[in-house]
């Protein structure tokens, strides 16, 4: 992969790091953005120096507009234009709908489907004016077929994608693709936190028999993110082990 500025938003978290490794490792400059007062960037760019990668990071709130762009503007004073964009950022406030509050509704939308709005917008025209960009929303597998006490999670995930194929759409003169990447259960800190009957459970849906690993999502986002890969535009990549197939 030619050398290129990428900014991977929830880049701290478990898929996020390992998307940032996995780009860092084709010779992307990447910057991890992280939510100050509820993540540690610092602390995680530490780690993963020790670890040999030298990441920049950001801070900001990526459901707030306003906080958006002022944190793609830090990104972009540390390392340069962006020229791939990795929405990775979500959240969960699961229950069922009939007893759903709306600050569970309003939490979920904000930060899931949103951000991927308002950190877009910041870096679109940007990617315009260069001719050249890669966008890759990163969604799930109840984006597709729905689940149990998610209508807010399904819901802003769906919508990820309907985002992915309009500006798909509207970009692709420009050089510009814009992917959805649809990763089913994979095996984090937050699913095993759940405990092993659910963990369990979980597993029994799936036909491979195991979670997915956050570093097969980080191959397909490595693989989209190529300069090679600009035939590729408006799709769905389910990684799922086989749970949901259409």
């Amino acid at each position: 992969m030619t050398s290129r500025v990428a900014l991977v938003t929830g880049g701290t978290g478990g898929i996020g790091t390992e998307i940032c490794k996995a780009l860092a490792n084709n010779g992307c400059r990447v910057v991890a953005s992280w939510l100050p007062g509820v993540d540690d960037g610092e602390a995680w760019q530490t780690k993963l120096k020790e670890e040999g990668f030298d990441f920049a990071i950001a801070g900001g709130d990526v459901s707030d507009f306003d906080s958006a762009a002022k944190m793609v503007k830090e990104a972009e004073t540390k390392v340069g234009p962006i020229e791939i964009l990795v929405n990775c950022a979500g959240i969960t406030k699961d229950g069922f709908m009939h007893k759903m509050k709306p600050e569970q509704w309003d939490a979920v939308l904000h930060v899931n489907l949103d951000s991927v709005f308002n950190v877009t917008r910041q870096v679109i025209t940007g990617m315009r004016n260069q001719g050249f960009g890669r966008i890759i929303n990163i969604s799930s597998v109840n984006g597709q077929k729905g689940q149990i006490g998610q209508t807010n999670y399904s819901a802003a995930k769906a919508g990820m994608h309907g985002f992915t194929m309009a500006l798909a759409q509207e970009s692709a003169r420009k050089g510009i693709t814009v992917n959805t990447v649809s990763p089913g259960y994979i095996a984090t800190s937050m699913v095993a936190a759940m405990g092993e009957k659910v963990v369990n459970q979980m597993i029994a849906e799936i036909p491979v028999g195991r979670l997915g690993k956050a570093e097969e999502i980080a191959r397909v986002v490595e693989f989209l993110a190529a300069d090679e890969s600009g035939f590729i535009t408006g799709a769905n990549i389910a990684i799922n082990g086989g749970m949901h197939m259409g």
